[in-house]
């Protein structure tokens, strides 16, 4: 009797299995807060994949705020899973928490000298990054599982379509959609240090920044890591930045370049529905002598999404190139 009560709320090897799956996915593989790779540890009711340095951080918070559970070692509910498989992982975590980052705000690294639980506090507590009236209160893993990301998205998107003209709008601009920036790798980059670089990458649209996870000592880094950016109605290139990182000086800049996303916007909405359609191409944006293209970057529908592949050449810098991959995320997604 006592071992059948025991059992009660045991997740199923399915939905143990669904757990690992979304732990595999490339956004997931990296901590949510830091960037530290092989995270062991989630946020149950946020939806996150975390570090250990970030998990005591989340811990501080209390778990009316963040739930904190061990992948491999805690005993997860199948609620617990539920919450986690709805939310999607940290992408679709961070568009919610990370929507409106200010500018020249960083987030943590992985080699950070303390768990940074002020920034976490910020994030997560008070939800600094969601305007004053996209709040929401933290709730147990059982209550948020109900489609946590989409109500949270269609409450931002909701209200930036209002028409509310009060001074916390100020420089708000309205969304037309979401896209996800695959920062796949570096080729010859330039070196910084005295025989290498520790590379990273930020992406800056509108008010919004975010950024990659240092790859030490590499001149070719492969980063394979996908970053999520809002767009706003009136924004219609990416300003991209390289940065080597110091740990007791300022970050030197390792070259930049700016890449313009009206093309994607352009065709992307034209086509609507992009799953009605089969694989094609449906746009192009050329290169030319005042871009950063070292060809023309195609715009095609693939198993029924609109992405968009890119080589660049970074700009004021003797050397160092990119490659990327877009992909156009409508809000009725």
């Amino acid at each position: 009797m006592n071992n059948r009560f025991r059992d009660v709320g045991r997740p199923s090897p399915g939905n143990i299995r669904r757990l690992k799956e979304l732990q595999l996915k490339s956004e997931n593989r990296f901590c949510a807060d830091c960037g530290a790779p092989d995270p062991k540890w989630a946020s149950a009711n946020i939806g996150v994949f975390i570090c250990l340095k970030c998990c005591g951080a989340h811990r501080s918070l209390g778990t009316h705020i963040s739930k904190v559970l061990s992948v491999a070692l805690d005993e997860w509910s199948n609620d617990d899973i539920d919450a986690m498989v709805e939310v999607g992982g940290n992408s679709s975590a961070n568009a919610i928490y990370e929507a409106f980052i200010p500018q020249g705000y960083f987030k943590p690294r992985p080699d950070s000298s303390h768990e940074n639980v002020g920034n976490h506090r910020s994030k997560y507590e008070l939800q600094e990054f969601l305007k004053p009236s996209l709040r929401i209160v933290s709730l147990p893993a059982a209550t948020t599982r109900s489609t946590l990301r989409s109500t949270l998205s269609r409450k931002i998107i909701d209200t930036f379509r209002s028409s509310n003209t009060s001074t916390e709008m100020d420089g708000m601009k309205e969304f037309i959609g979401l896209l996800k920036v695959k920062v796949i790798k570096g080729t010859n980059l330039a070196i910084r240090d005295m025989l290498s670089s520790d590379p990273y990458v930020v992406l800056t649209l509108g008010k919004q920044k975010a950024q990659t996870q240092v790859i030490n000592s590499n001149l070719n880094p492969i980063w394979n890591e996908e970053l999520l950016l809002s767009v706003p109605q009136s924004c219609n290139a990416i300003k991209l930045e390289v940065f080597d990182y110091d740990t007791f000086s300022a970050d030197d800049i390792m070259g930049d370049a700016v890449v313009d996303i009206q093309p994607l916007i352009t065709a992307a909405t034209s086509f609507g529905d992009a799953s009605k359609f089969a694989d094609m191409q449906i746009g192009k944006w050329l290169k030319s002598h005042d871009n950063a293209l070292i060809d023309d970057s195609s715009i095609n529908i693939i198993d029924g999404k609109v992405k968009q592949e890119m080589a660049l050449k970074l700009q004021n810098v003797e050397c160092g190139e990119l490659e990327l991959e877009l992909e156009w995320l409508p809000l009725n997604n």
